[in-house]
């Protein structure tokens, strides 16, 4: 008899991303409005998609820096200077291929199997799973859920949930998908335990444009000194409507630049040109499609709360920041089977709570970047669904 072939074991405790199951079940219904998603129905602006064709036409197919072109290094480096209340210079900047990629990259470079990460949660799937792939414990801790609808981050929770096999703390600030945004000296708080306890914060800042009352989010990068340990993730997916292009970077100390660099060889080479010269193009000539971009998200924003506010069976409260509306269902455990039905009644795809951890399967995500007619036709299906 053949030996049987195996796969690692800690693969077999993944469990499918509920996201892309309930855009598979809708795909099966004609006129299902898709808000289940974490992109805009906003195309990419013109520039880098002009930028991409001429790097293209002028043939700049071939392999590249495995930390980015120094051009972009330099754009985003620059980018990092002007929000931030601290200097960022290019050698801290590393091009990854994706937000997601930047992610890998980090967890390759500080976390061993058997160690753990502490998570602040409710979180986007692709997190948790990533560590679980390295074989480390994803650790969570929620945030509490206030009465108002607003979310509360626990400090003594979160660093007793720390031990001596944590490598670091993730957080995901602005929060996909509750909006939650850690505050100034909340993040100071973090920093100085993390410095006390030689363990690394990795900070996901990609919604760190998308604000309402405020220019940005507060950011570790306001507060960290170069040899801080943070690792700062951030993409053009989100700000610059990029979604397709997978085009992210990281922000780190300058002693571990040659150390990621390597990390990006042995996981994908490098980024293509064509889209890194994408990428310079979106930070140096589109800020004023981030700041109509975020007006279009905050109209999105006000149309929910004026659907959905005021709903019967629904608690919702405005976002301080990103593009989601998290919605809790009154009398609903089973966030998938609500999502199925809302495929088939309503016409309506928003992503099932439960994707983003067992603390959130009575709740829904959508995302409001949308055209302010189309969601406001599949809000009030919803609604009127749910009622």
């Amino acid at each position: 008899m053949p030996r049987e072939l195996r796969i690692r074991p800690v693969l077999h405790h993944l469990q499918p991303q509920g996201i892309s199951e309930i855009s598979e079940y809708g795909a099966d219904f004609d006129g299902v409005i898709p808000m289940w998603f974490g992109e805009s129905d906003l195309v990419t602006p013109e520039a880098p998609r002009r930028a991409l064709i001429e790097s293209l036409e002028s043939g700049k197919t071939f392999y590249q820096a495995q930390n980015g072109l120094p051009a972009l290094r330099d754009a985003i480096a620059a980018y990092d200077t002007r929000l931030h209340d601290k200097p960022v210079a290019a050698d801290r900047i590393t091009v990854t291929a994706s937000g997601m990629t930047a992610l890998h990259v980090a967890l390759q470079t500080i976390v061993d199997a058997g160690e753990n990460i502490v998570l602040v949660t409710p979180i986007w799937p692709n997190a948790p799973a990533a560590m679980q792939i390295m074989g480390a414990e994803p650790r969570r801790v929620s945030l509490v859920s206030q009465p108002d609808g607003k979310w509360q981050l626990d400090l003594d929770r979160l660093f007793d949930a720390c031990d001596d096999k944590t490598r670091g703390i993730f957080v995901n600030s602005p929060n996909n998908p509750t909006g939650w945004m850690c505050r100034r000296d909340e993040q100071q708080a973090i920093l100085d335990f993390a410095r006390e306890r030689g363990i690394w914060i990795l900070a996901d800042e990609v919604y760190h444009r998308i604000t309402y009352g405020r220019e940005t989010a507060p950011s570790f990068l306001d507060l960290a000194e170069s040899d801080d340990p943070v690792l700062a993730i951030n993409s053009f997916s989100k700000s610059w409507a990029m979604t397709g292009w997978r085009l992210g970077w990281l922000t780190a100390p300058p002693a571990l630049y040659d150390t990621l660099g390597l990390m990006v060889q042995y996981t994908n080479s490098n980024s293509p040109e064509f889209i890194q010269d994408a990428g310079i193009a979106a930070i140096e000539q589109c800020e004023d499609f981030v700041q109509r971009f975020r007006d279009y998200c905050a109209a999105g924003r006000e149309i929910v709360d004026e659907v959905l506010g005021g709903a019967n069976r629904i608690r919702y409260a405005q976002p301080e920041a990103a593009f989601y509306a998290f919605l809790e269902v009154e009398g609903e455990h089973d966030s998938m089977a609500l999502a199925e039905r809302l495929v088939r009644e309503a016409k309506v795809g928003v992503a099932p709570g439960m994707s983003f951890g067992e603390e959130s399967d009575s709740w829904l995500r959508l995302c409001f970047a949308q055209d302010p007619e189309t969601l406001r036709t599949g809000l009030e299906r919803m609604a009127d669904t749910l009622r």
